[in-house]
Formats: C-alpha cells, sequence, structure tokens
C-alpha cells in the first residue's frame, strides 16, 4: 500500500482538522470528564442501574427493524398536534428519543442531529425527537439547543410503552436523580419519577415499518447521525 505524500498530508490536513468528532466520541469524552470529578460510588451505582437495563431484556423485546412502528398523535412544544401517520406522508421518519433536558448526553445528542439535519433532510427524511418531558420543557430543550425539528411530548410514556422502550430505574439511581433534581417537574406527576424511555432511534418507512433501529440499555451511547444518513441514502436509492 503506498503511503500519503507529504503534500497530500499538507493538502488534506486542515480538512481532517475541520471534520467533526463523532457523536459517540463527545459522548464519551463526556463520561471521561464526569469520571473524573465524581464521586466512584455514585458512578458504579449508575453503572449498576445501566446493568439493570441490559438485564431486563427490554433490548431484545423492543420494537425493532421489521415491526410496524405504532401510530400516535402528540403535542409539539407549542402545543400543536403531531400524528407520525400524517408524517409519513411527506416521506420516511426519524424518530429518536431523549430523556430529557436536565440529561447532558441527550443535549449533545440533540446538537449533533441539529447539525445533520440539512444532510437527513436531502435524504428525504424527518427528524423527529419524543420525549417524556411536558410541552413547556421541551420547549426550553429546543430553544436551549436552537432545535429546528419536531420535538414532542410523549406524556407519561405512553408512546414509549406502545414500542416497549420504557424501563424502572434501580431505587439507588432513583434516590440520586431525587437528590439532584425533581423529574416530575419535568415530566409532571402523574409519569412518576421512577421510569425513563431507552435513547432509542428508529427510521421509519412511508408504509410504516420500522427499517433501521438503535436500541441501546447504556444512555451514554446513541445513534450516530452520519449512519442514520447513509441508511436514508441506501433507502433512497
Amino acid at each position: 500500500m503506498m503511503k500519503p505524500s507529504l503534500l497530500s498530508l499538507l493538502l488534506l490536513g486542515p480538512a481532517l482538522m475541520a471534520a467533526e468528532p463523532s457523536l459517540q466520541s463527545q459522548l464519551e469524552a463526556r463520561s471521561a470528564e464526569s469520571a473524573k470529578k465524581g464521586d466512584p460510588a455514585v458512578r458504579s451505582e449508575y453503572a449498576k442501574g445501566i446493568e439493570a437495563v441490559a438485564a431486563s431484556g427490554i433490548v431484545d423485546k423492543a420494537k425493532n427493524v421489521g415491526d410496524k412502528a405504532p401510530d400516535f398523535t402528540l403535542k409539539n412544544a407549542t402545543g400543536k398536534e403531531v400524528s407520525l401517520k400524517s408524517l409519513l406522508k411527506d416521506g420516511p421518519v426519524v424518530l429518536t428519543w431523549y430523556r430529557g433536558g436536565w440529561c447532558p448526553y441527550c443535549n449533545i445528542a440533540m446538537a449533533a442531529l441539529q447539525k445533520e439535519l440539512p444532510e437527513i433532510k436531502k435524504a428525504g427524511a424527518q427528524l423527529v425527537a419524543l420525549s417524556p418531558e411536558l410541552p413547556d420543557k421541551t420547549l426550553t430543550t429546543s430553544e436551549k439547543n436552537h432545535l429546528e425539528f419536531e420535538v414532542l411530548s410523549d406524556t407519561n410514556h405512553g408512546v414509549a410503552d406502545d414500542y416497549g422502550i420504557v424501563f424502572e430505574l434501580t431505587p439507588k439511581v432513583r434516590e440520586l436523580y431525587k437528590s439532584k433534581f425533581d423529574l416530575t417537574e419535568f415530566n409532571g406527576k402523574d409519569a412518576g419519577d421512577g421510569k425513563l424511555p431507552l435513547a432509542a432511534t428508529y427510521i421509519i418507512d412511508t408504509d410504516g415499518t420500522i427499517r433501521w433501529a438503535f436500541l441501546d440499555a447504556d444512555y451514554r451511547k446513541r445513534a450516530e447521525p452520519s449512519d442514520i444518513v447513509d441508511f436514508l441514502n441506501e433507502m433512497a436509492e
């Protein structure tokens, strides 16, 4: 294999330096930073929480490739009702969940998706984010991250339940969250403070079939935006 010449390296250097870091590398950097500052005992409980989610089998039971995507009608940040059925009339839908504006990993993921939004649209698809947060909280998240795609409130985890991605927090993780913030302030009292959705992402075809899915028990891992765009382009071919 020929080695690149010095001239080619010099020419490619600025382009390589300007390349955006992957979403996963950003998430890993955030996790490493948190590990340096955090209490080891607290980190251990969060790790046990992730292990409990994985052990529950939720990833295997959730809606996946080949399944029909359950339809829904939810309100966006301004109170307008949006249905999956109506969205699919205009092309495939990239449906992604985020836990809430309180979650730094979610905010990093939303920002990365926003950067990739032009390419998602270019591929003929629409990007929609679902959150258990109440509409006023999703509006705050949208504004904070300058999001230009729909952010819908999945109140009481109704749609997440239909997709099979809701899990119970371990008692220890629940208490750790309560010591920092009140989850019911974000999701409402009816939703409680003991459940959250996986940070799942689906690509749903116009016939309502799930064509691509990202499911992981670890909230620090998210669908890579470039992978989403690559698959959308393959679908369009």
